[in-house]
């Protein structure tokens, strides 16, 4: 009676073992808490500069894909909340707090881009503070980055995972600052500045595209386990903010001139045979950085800052501008 017993109790179990199987690979985010943040939101009437050149607002299209990946993320058993429903305005703050008391898992925030310069068009993604003390949501930054720049542009053109200090120098951005423990980025996966990309953002399937891009990479994260990231420093060097144009200043006249004013520096430095030269290809590093501290091309001029100023036998700054490569720009390659 006892063996018959203990085999019902085995074949009982060996039922809810298979059942589970079963549920873990119907559901790979089963039980997932994921936190979806439609970026801004009810700001038609405060701002301009949200608006590409045919009337999309970025919020807009934030609120689109948010929905959609929410959908996607709930039909994988993920448990999702999202900041916002509706074109309403939400405050910074209170979002991470909601992730927080949420007990989020991971916190996604969707955004679009914009700039002066209508021919850009690529994906950045960022994360807070450097890469040395956030390596969780570097982790997810790149997987995102890559998921999207596969999805969307077809594994072709730029990508950039840069901290959000380079956009905000003093503190970063306040969302991602605020969020403590929890692993979270701002995906920018692509600007609505650019006349075409405008057109295909106002449609539902490139939305959805956007959705399953991010949806990918989330099963990624978690199928990878790259939750279990560890910091790769315990203690980081403060770095000395980088001044940049904000917000509304990147449709001037001069962040238009960003990518002008890089091609001038490197010009000069490969020809510079004085302390003249190469201080004034300095500048125009400088001047691009500020015009575009996040683009394609930021964390190069960054880096070829340090080796002018190794050029000029200031080796004090030339060790500041690779640390700053080293912690804002990780998927920048050094060369020997």
């Amino acid at each position: 009676m006892m063996k018959l017993r203990s085999l019902r109790f085995l074949l009982l179990y060996l039922f809810l073992f298979v059942v589970n199987i079963g549920i873990s690979k119907a559901q790979p985010l089963a039980g997932k808490k994921i936190y979806v943040d439609a970026g801004h939101g009810g700001t038609a009437d405060s701002d301009g500069f949200r608006q590409g050149i045919d009337g999309e607002r970025e919020e807009w299209i934030n609120l689109r894909v948010a929905l959609l990946l929410g959908a996607l993320l709930e039909e994988a058993g993920a448990v999702v909340r999202q900041s916002r429903e509706e074109d309403v305005h939400v405050d910074l703050a209170q979002r991470a707090e909601e992730a927080i008391d949420f007990q989020a898992d991971l916190f996604i925030s969707i955004h679009h881009n914009a700039t002066a310069d209508t021919s850009i068009n690529f994906p950045i993604i960022y994360f807070h503070g450097n890469a040395m003390e956030n390596g969780r949501s570097v982790a997810l930054a790149k997987i995102v980055g890559e998921s999207i720049r596969k999805n969307l542009f077809y594994d072709e053109g730029p990508l950039e995972i840069v901290s959000d200090h380079v956009i905000f120098p003093n503190s970063g951005t306040r969302v991602l600052r605020n969020l403590k423990s929890i692993p979270g980025i701002i995906g920018e996966a692509s600007f609505f500045t650019h006349p075409a990309e405008e057109q295909l953002l106002k449609t539902r399937a490139r939305n959805q595209l956007e959705a399953k891009a991010y949806f990918e990479a989330i099963v990624r994260y978690f199928d990878a386990k790259l939750y279990f990231v560890k910091n790769t420093s315990a203690f980081v060097k403060p770095i000395t903010p980088f001044p940049v144009l904000q917000e509304a200043e990147r449709n001037t006249p001069e962040a238009k001139a960003w990518k002008a004013h890089f091609d001038e520096g490197e010009k000069l430095m490969q020809t510079a045979t004085d302390k003249a030269a190469m201080y004034k290809a300095l500048q125009y590093f400088e001047m691009s950085i500020r015009a575009f501290p996040d683009s394609y091309k930021a964390g190069e001029a960054h880096y070829l800052r340090g080796l002018l100023y190794k050029m000029l036998h200031d080796n004090k700054k030339a060790e500041a501008a690779f640390y700053r490569v080293r912690a804002h720009y990780p998927n920048f390659t050094f060369q020997n």
